[in-house]
């Protein structure tokens, strides 16, 4: 221990988010890894009284497995910066942008990466009439996790029936067809391509669930199409100004080429259950759980 900065660590999980649950299981994996690392570690469930459990905690940093809102989106970081106490994953405001899809849309087109066409709109005028043109995805601006997906075929009768926790505000967005695709950046370093293979539609469930999905890694895609993921997640990463581990999405339409890769977001926060992709796609880059746990650990600072 005596090479690394930090020993006591406080790790962030629950919080009051819809992906509650997903960030329970991430904790519970990463606070095993931790202690086998042989960190003093404590675990807080962020809750009203999160200031007053972290400064009883006393801890030398922050490990950050909170998902979704308050907890992604630059709300606890901005917190812990005010506390002055070293946190893991991405800053204050790299955050709050990727957590918000169609700003970060924007930064991402403006670097000259593919982007599906979107917009929001209110959750009334969803479902009055087709926003755009089917097919088409409606979901939350700021939520992760397929969190409140809805996907409007092309045959569709008429627009989505939204559940009543949908936001007022949805963002709309054009289909992308074809293979569900992966690639974690870790630093400066962009591990690999996992294909993600579902019978269905990659929801909730399908990332979650024992046997939801099947991961295939390396993809069997062809080099031009690894390289290139490696590539657009790595220039995605930083043309948001993220930090520590970061997990990019894609579609690829095989029909049309290098035309056809999409990304779809990024994700600040990958999972970290017995199901996520990015330690799986560490692992076979030859990174142990935990190594991987010990390198975002004492990768963390502030003001980041």
């Amino acid at each position: 221990m005596s090479s690394r900065a930090f020993h006591r660590v406080t790790v962030l999980k629950g919080g009051p988010s819809a992906e509650r649950e997903v960030s329970l299981a991430s904790a519970a994996e990463v606070c095993k890894a931790l202690r086998a690392e042989g960190y003093e570690v404590t675990e807080v469930d962020a809750g009203p009284d999160l200031v007053a459990d972290l400064r009883a905690s006393n801890p030398d940093v922050v490990y950050n497995s909170l998902h979704g809102r308050w907890g992604e989106d630059g709300c606890v970081q901005g917190l812990l910066e005010w506390l002055q106490i070293p946190y893991t994953h991405s800053g204050v405001f790299s955050s709050a942008l990727a957590m918000d899809k169609e700003k970060s849309k924007d930064v991402l087109r403006m670097a000259g990466l593919p982007m599906m066409d979107s917009m929001l709109v209110s959750k009334a005028d969803a479902m009055a009439a087709h926003p755009m043109q089917p097919p088409y995805v409606i979901k939350p601006f700021n939520e992760g996790s397929s969190v409140g997906v809805y996907l409007v075929d092309e045959n569709a009768n008429g627009p989505a029936k939204l559940d009543d926790d949908m936001p007022e505000i949805v963002m709309v967005e054009a289909f992308a067809p074809g293979r569900e695709m992966t690639t974690a950046v870790m630093g400066d370093r962009a591990l690999g391509v996992t294909d993600i293979i579902t019978d269905g539609w990659y929801d909730y469930d399908a990332k979650y669930k024992a046997g939801g999905s099947r991961h295939e890694i390396p993809a069997n895609i062809p080099t031009e199409i690894f390289d290139a993921c490696l590539e657009y997640a790595l220039r995605a990463h930083n043309a948001l100004g993220c930090r520590g581990l970061t997990r990019t999405d894609f579609r690829w339409d095989e029909s049309k080429g290098l035309d056809g890769l999409i990304i779809l977001e990024v994700n600040t926060q990958p999972g970290f259950t017995p199901t996520s992709l990015a330690p799986e796609q560490a692992e076979h880059a030859g990174i142990s759980f935990g190594e991987l746990v010990t390198w975002i650990t004492e990768d963390a600072s502030c003001q980041r």
